[in-house]
């Protein structure tokens, strides 16, 4: 262990008592629990559908994600739910469309919130996974970025563990114990420049707090997060454990020798760093017959690329925009103890599922029963996730826009609503204006628009987007004010 990390060990223990932790993780489960897999939800922040190795890669190396996929599956057309990060991480945590919790872009300050018809922060009472693990005996850690509640000047927000979780270790964007970025960049004088990455937010809520270099932060919720594992075994408990790097977000501070002098340079490293930080994660499952037959690793991103950085390969669009490219994600799924032997290495290329199917999925995977009175706009599709079937969703899957990005990343007028159905891809305005339609099957980088032959098709999946979107709370479409204003040096969502 370096000498770095060990002088984290102290902060480390003190998160890992933290909260409710200590009670919870002292009570051994029943019998009936045994079973139960352990669930890592490792969730990457702005990362392209083309990034990993495993899925055409060429300009980086990223063994331990790439090896996880060789052993388990790999879902090429696995959506999330915004193209943009909060309320993205709300559909993947709930299992309900983001829009139902009034989260349709980034949460940032509260009068900006506020112009933009947002909730400040995620409903406590919101049926997460997380909760709904908690119930049936698992030990919860959250361990990374949040940033759905708890940042900039949102210090009334509630804590991470508010929400199901029985510790948190977070960054600037949510509310409990924290590891805050000090970043170093070589300067046009030759010499060192350090700082500070969002030094406020350590008045926000919340503790200990410890700042540690930027480059290695994925480190530190790695090896807080093991800690929490080895320890709900010791418990006799099964674990969920959110790792959700801040990790590959810009800007970008990749270690020194490793700096690059372009910005896909610097993604680049980044990348690899994360990977490589990754690593005792996986290798703490994979090298204990235990957790590695009994635990299930699901990988992917918030959403798509930052231009310049990521990228997306064939597909079009990037982070905010509603094409393949800002809401198509890798997804890499890993439990050798659960993926059946025949389905190992297997790439599928056909399912067509999202990240709210995940929350139903899983709960199915635990034995776990929703909540009295939830519904899911998630469809259990757990035969599907372990390679026992091709299933896709049987509902469309429909997006909006983040509410203040109609422009964005050089793309102006951007549609604001779009469903995928099946082969069918269809974007639209909110009043179904500008139709386009296209076969992502056959044309993944949407270059073909199909609407005036197909006008049965356009008309069908307009009456469906339009419906849904009408039925979700009330969003006001703010565009131009609200993005007038950028935070965190650029770290927007």
């Amino acid at each position: 262990m370096s000498e770095k990390m060990t002088n984290r060990r102290e902060f480390l223990q003190a998160v890992a008592v933290s909260g409710m932790a200590a009670a919870t993780l002292g009570v051994a489960r029943v019998d009936d629990d045994r079973n139960k897999p352990n669930i890592i939800l490792v969730f990457i922040d702005d990362m392209g559908w083309a990034d990993l190795g495993c899925f055409g890669n060429d300009e980086a190396k990223t063994p331990n994600i790439d090896r996880l996929a060789a052993e388990g599956i790999a879902f090429e057309q696995f959506y999330v739910n915004s193209p943009i990060c909060s309320p993205s991480r709300v559909a993947i945590s709930t299992g309900q469309y983001p829009q139902r919790w009034r989260i349709t872009s980034h949460i940032s300050y509260k009068k900006l919130n506020e112009e933009r018809g947002m909730a400040q922060w995620l409903d406590p009472e919101a049926p997460t996974l997380a909760s709904g693990l908690k119930r049936v005996g698992y030990a919860t850690g959250h361990f990374g970025k949040w940033h759905m509640g708890g940042t900039d000047d949102q210090t009334d927000a509630p804590p991470i563990t508010e929400y199901g979780f029985d510790e948190s270790l977070t960054n600037f964007e949510g509310i409990g114990p924290k590891l805050l970025g000090l970043t170093m960049s070589p300067g046009r004088d030759g010499k060192m420049k350090h700082g500070r990455f969002v030094p406020e937010a350590e008045q926000l809520l919340g503790g200990p707090v410890t700042w540690m270099q930027r480059s290695e932060i994925t480190s530190g919720y790695v090896e807080a997060a093991v800690r929490f594992i080895r320890k709900a075994r010791a418990a006799d408990k099964p674990s969920y454990i959110n790792l959700w790097p801040d990790d590959v977000h810009d800007p970008y501070f990749p270690p020194i020798d490793k700096w690059a002098k372009t910005k896909r340079g610097l993604y680049l490293a980044v990348l690899e760093e994360m990977d490589r930080q990754l690593g005792p994660l996986f290798d703490c499952i994979r090298d204990d017959p235990e957790l590695r037959d009994n635990t299930l690793i699901l990988i992917c991103s918030d959403n798509g690329h930052v231009p310049g950085g990521g990228a997306a390969g064939p597909l079009k669009g990037c982070k905010t925009t509603l094409y393949e490219g800002g809401i198509r994600s890798p997804l890499i799924v890993w439990g050798p103890g659960l993926v059946p032997e025949e389905a190992v290495g297997a790439r599928n290329r056909t399912s067509v599922f999202s990240a709210i199917d995940l929350v139903p999925s899983l709960l199915s995977l635990a034995g776990a029963k929703p909540p009295a009175g939830v519904s899911y706009d998630g469809e259990d599709l757990l035969d599907t996730l372990l390679g026992k079937s091709k299933e896709s969703r049987q509902a469309p899957i429909f997006f909006a826009r983040p509410c203040d990005r109609k422009n964005f990343q050089g793309f102006e007028d951007l549609p604001d609503l779009a469903v995928r159905h099946g082969k069918w891809k269809l974007l639209c305005n909110f009043d179904g204006g500008r139709p386009h339609l296209y076969n992502v099957i056959s044309d993944p980088g949407e270059s073909s628009n199909l609407a005036e032959a197909h006008p049965d098709v356009v008309e069908d999946l307009t009456r469906r987007v339009i419906d849904w979107y009408q039925s979700m709370p009330t969003n006001k479409q703010q565009g131009g004010a609200a993005m007038s204003r950028q935070v965190h040096m650029g770290n927007v969502g």
